[in-house]
């Protein structure tokens, strides 16, 4: 990489449990914004499915997550609870001071795109970090219209550009088309509830901080 900041893309979720669509997106992705590889930020729990009663354990997604990324670029972990945050705003503003030799992008769905505005702080978040939208089935619409993308206005960038990304000044957006993947962590949920037993027993590493969860 010729002593350049490491091009990194971070996507959180739930993963609950990861799946072969998270892996599609995430390769697209890192083609379209040439990236030198991608963070998925299994969350300790999501403000806005705070009372979710099928939601496994951090351990269970961790190791769901670490499992689907194999022989990839794709490093599974559960960053944010070493570092001790709940809203995703303070979580990159930690992660950009502990690898300031980094170029951060965060990655969404369309459907979180459209709810964008309900996040907290969601302002403080594109001011951080160049954000990339990736479409979801069923969700461009809302997203193209959700009030966070009228707020966003001329700074949303052409597609063409996307991998020019670590130049551009915040915030700014782009709008990445992909092909519809039907796959749902909620259809995985529905057809094996009890998805998460198959990771039970074993104890499961970080990719990013190397510390063993049990």
């Amino acid at each position: 990489m010729n002593g350049r900041p490491v091009r990194t893309g971070l996507l959180g979720g739930s993963f609950n449990p990861a799946h072969r669509g998270h892996r599609a997106i995430s390769l697209f992705a890192m083609e379209a914004l040439g990236l030198d590889e991608i963070w998925w930020m299994v969350s300790p729990g999501n403000p806005l499915k705070a009372n979710a009663a099928d939601m496994a354990s951090l351990k269970a997604r961790l190791a769901s997550a670490r499992r689907i990324a194999r022989r990839s670029r794709i490093r599974a972990t559960a960053i944010e609870s070493n570092l001790g945050t709940r809203y995703t705003v303070d979580t990159l503003s930690k992660l950009r001071r502990r690898y300031a030799k980094r170029d951060f992008v965060w990655i969404m769905g369309a459907d979180n795109l459209a709810n964008f505005h309900h996040w907290h702080r969601w302002r403080d978040i594109a001011r951080q970090m160049p954000i990339a939208v990736i479409a979801r089935p069923g969700y461009d619409g809302s997203a193209i219209s959700a009030p966070a993308m009228a707020w966003f206005g001329h700074r949303v960038r052409p597609r063409d550009q996307a991998s020019d990304w670590t130049r551009w000044s915040m915030p700014a957006l782009v709008l990445l088309r992909f092909r519809p993947d039907p796959r749902s962590a909620t259809a995985l949920r529905r057809s094996d509830p009890d998805w998460f037993l198959d990771h039970a027993d074993a104890p499961v590493r970080d990719a990013v901080t190397r510390q063993v969860l049990v």
